[in-house]
């Protein structure tokens, strides 16, 4: 942990399914302090999350009975406290007058975070923790535009005026892996250091006028079988032919309008950046720890801090 600069106000929690962030935060919104640990909603031993929270977060919240907000999958139905879905459009005060409440045994009064929703015409579609990182962009001049969140499901959102005005999923990072660890593709995959002409090339065939995904799929066998691909370059390629794809497929439906704000990992903001130049759009980079700006915001909203 870093020492802190100035008075807390406020803790933040971004508890995920693989991780735990957790944030102390200033009365400006500044990050404070911060804490990081591998126990997220699924690796939390007989689902005890208040005791992960007593140990890694109780000492922040007792030293001066703060606030705490939470948000991310622990307001799934796997995780603590499962929240209802708020629909869309809505902004930093619709989702501050949505907070669900919780008071641990010791006595903290916890803030749960609401998923969102909105419906598209193949069905209903639905975030958790993008909503609060979302909010936190406007407090960087972020307020309107597009945002792709790239991950296991990434996420493309439309924002103006601070608002959430519709998004949508793309399954991008799953199927990677599915397709890696559990499909004929990954056979000839080779490990080696990141390869980025395999990965252009596959950007440029998903974002290909006319392309078939389901076709060009089975490239990433036929390719390095007739020896047209190094092994080491097998996984790049796939990774940027379902990219180049998902980025086609947001520009059909009027997502991937430029600029494009990316919040994410630098290794996948890199990936993406690269591939949204090749597609002609124009990208920028939302600043770190953004999610922490998204729990101020909504705080501020609710009245819990000034």
């Amino acid at each position: 942990m870093n020492s802190a600069a100035s008075e807390p106000a406020l803790i933040g929690i971004d508890w995920g399914t693989s991780t735990l962030r957790a944030f102390l935060i200033g009365a400006g919104g500044e990050v404070l302090d911060k804490v990081a640990s591998a126990e997220g909603i699924m690796h939390v031993a007989d689902r005890d999350f208040e005791a992960v929270f007593d140990r890694l977060i109780g000492p922040w919240s007792q030293r001066a009975r703060l606030p705490v907000l939470a948000s991310g999958m622990i307001t799934s139905r796997n995780g603590w406290i499962e929240t209802p879905y708020a629909r869309v459009p809505l902004d930093a005060r619709a989702l501050a007058s949505a907070l669900v409440h919780h008071r641990t045994a010791n006595g903290t009064d916890l803030y749960f975070v609401t998923g969102v929703t909105t419906d598209h015409a193949s069905g209903p579609d639905v975030m958790r923790g993008e909503e609060t990182q979302i909010i936190g962009a406007q407090a960087f001049g972020m307020s309107d535009g597009t945002f792709v969140m790239p991950g296991t499901h990434s996420k493309w959102i439309r924002m103006s005026g601070g608002r959430i005005e519709d998004f949508a999923t793309y399954m991008t990072g799953e199927v990677f892996a599915a397709l890696k660890g559990h499909t004929i593709l990954g056979t000839l995959m080779e490990d080696g250091p990141h390869a980025p002409e395999g990965y252009a090339r596959g950007v440029s065939a998903g974002l290909a006028k006319g392309s078939s995904l389901l076709h060009d799929l089975f490239h990433v066998r036929t390719l390095p079988l007739m020896g047209q691909m190094e092994g080491g370059a097998v996984a790049d390629f796939l990774s940027g032919l379902l990219i180049g794809a998902e980025i086609n497929a947001a520009r059909a439906r009027g997502d991937a309008t430029g600029p494009v704000t990316i919040i994410g990992r630098s290794d996948l903001a890199d990936r993406y950046q690269t591939a949204l130049t090749a597609a002609g759009l124009q990208s920028r980079r939302a600043p770190d720890d953004i999610v922490a700006m998204g729990h101020f915001l909504i705080a501020q909203a609710a009245g819990m801090i000034a």
